[in-house]
């Protein structure tokens, strides 16, 4: 998985490391990326750091600001 390879050399405690992981997970279950060997799912654990580098500490946050900002149309059910 793109993030854990990323978070390897930055210096976060597990606290922060869980809250990142945790966005990540939730931002590829809203995107509907399942292979996390999708270049996109590497492009979102790059914006997920990012965002997360701004002060936001939610996960949920985290994923909706990283989505919004990469500009991924999420499909909707009518």
């Amino acid at each position: 998985m793109p993030i854990y390879r990323l978070l390897q050399n930055m210096p976060m405690g597990p606290e922060e490391i869980s809250r990142l992981t945790s966005a990540y997970e939730q931002a590829l279950r809203t995107v509907g990326i399942a292979d996390r060997d999708d270049p996109l799912a590497e492009l979102l654990a790059k914006k997920i750091i990012e965002v997360a580098q701004t002060g936001i500490r939610e996960p949920s946050d985290i994923s909706a600001q990283a989505i919004k900002e990469i500009g991924i149309a999420t499909w909707e059910p009518p």
